[in-house]
């Protein structure tokens, strides 16, 4: 018998059993699909985080207060405590070269007021400088300048939602138009466009105004609620952040020994830690996934031992008129193998589906990279010769006069 003969034989006993041979090849399916689409998840997890620290502003360092102690001595962590002013700010802006842009921030809320709308929003004061540092684009008009922030004029710059709502409803062009925060007069001089949300704050629905205006009219006080900076390249951003260590430390008056009153987040840092994370839950999802491909060969190994019983007088009268042992054991081989050829190649479509539809729901485009793929394919493969190896030398070790016995 050729080898041709003995792959059709085996394929005629697959197909002899159609919904025997579906339901064993579906262990197979869901594990190759499992592997892509989690992959696919993965990755768009890990896409979709590294864009959100991204889109907070390149080559970043967030500068906080320090932290206080609540009722009961509790430490209720850094920037529980307003130790930043805006001369600190001035002081970096002046003497750390490394650090390439600067601002102050202070967080408040208000009523915004046009006409017969009004929303209510958070004020943001910063200065001229916060555009650049948050990649702030605008759809019309202008962020105030650094002569407007020395001036402490009544301007402001809105979000694109929070302008919608102001001026829904009415004819007027939101650039030029005066609006009232918290009952003061402030003409706007831009809108941004709309930016993409964190999980932490949408701009778009944020006012912004020149810092000193806000401590002059809102707060009455130098204390910032923050300092954001960034450094000239990626590469100097450890060296920004110890030069404004350093700087924050002198004009905090911190002697030898004493701890810092603030806190540096190092956004690389931090988007290296989140990588790693993102990274292992990947591992994590497609090796949960990849447990089914197991569960699948034990699967199609079951199978194929209840097929060698069923077949076993088949199996004598092949052996009584010449087959050989090898051909034997091939061809149950072969069986195996094709039932976790066919298994890899239905789950494959099935997980590049599910991975361009992953992609569309979280507008990430294309996720499917030829990794995953290759894995799950290869690891199908050996699925399909290790837990086909015992059934076929079961098979071929059969004794001639015995199968031919069998009932």
């Amino acid at each position: 018998m050729t080898i041709q003969d003995t792959i059709r034989v085996a394929f005629r006993s697959i197909l002899a059993n159609k919904l025997r041979s579906m339901l064993t090849m579906l262990g197979i399916i869901i594990g190759v699909a499992s592997v892509i689409a989690l992959s696919a998840l993965g990755t768009a997890s890990t896409v979709g985080i590294t864009k959100q620290i991204e889109s907070l502003g390149t080559n970043l360092l967030t500068v906080s207060g320090g932290s206080g102690s609540g009722q009961g001595g509790i430490n209720r962590g850094f920037n529980s405590q307003q130790t930043l002013t805006y001369q600190d700010a001035t002081a970096i802006s002046a003497d750390d070269p490394d650090v390439a842009y600067v601002s102050p921030l202070i967080n408040s809320s208000a009523q915004i007021v046009f006409q017969a709308n009004n929303s209510s929003a958070s004020v943001q004061g910063t200065s001229d400088a916060y555009a650049s540092l948050k990649n702030l684009t605008l759809s019309t008009g202008r962020y105030f300048s650094a002569q407007e922030v020395t001036n402490s004029a009544n301007v402001a710059v809105l979000g694109s939602d929070l302008a919608t709502t102001l001026f829904q409803g009415t004819t007027t062009t939101p650039v030029g138009a005066t609006i009232d925060i918290a009952g003061l007069p402030f003409t706007v001089v831009g809108v941004l466009t709309s930016q993409n949300a964190s999980s932490f704050q949408s701009p778009n629905s944020n006012v912004y105004i020149p810092i000193t205006t806000a401590m002059n009219e809102f707060t009455g006080s130098q204390k910032v609620t923050q300092i954001l900076a960034s450094a000239t390249t990626p590469a100097m951003m450890n060296q920004a952040q110890q030069e404004i260590t350093a700087t924050l430390r002198f004009t905090h008056h911190l002697g030898n020994g004493i701890q810092n009153d603030f806190q540096i987040a190092n956004q690389a840092t931090t988007l290296t830690v989140l990588g790693s994370a993102t990274a292992l839950l990947t591992e994590v999802l497609t090796g949960v996934a990849a447990i089914s491909l197991l569960v699948g060969g034990i699967g199609i190994m079951n199978i194929m031992l209840v097929s060698v019983t069923e077949r076993t007088r088949e199996i004598g009268i092949r052996k009584a008129i010449g087959a050989k042992r090898s051909t034997i054991l091939f061809q149950f081989l072969i069986e195996s193998i094709a039932l976790s050829v066919a298994g890899a190649l239905i789950g494959l479509v099935i997980g590049i589906a599910g991975a361009l539809l992953i992609g569309f729901a979280t507008q990430l485009g294309n996720l499917i990279t030829p990794l995953p793929i290759l894995l799950a394919i290869s690891f199908s493969l050996l699925v399909g010769v290790v837990f086909g190896v015992y059934p076929a030398r079961k098979a071929a070790n059969l004794n001639t006069i015995d199968a031919l016995r069998y009932e």
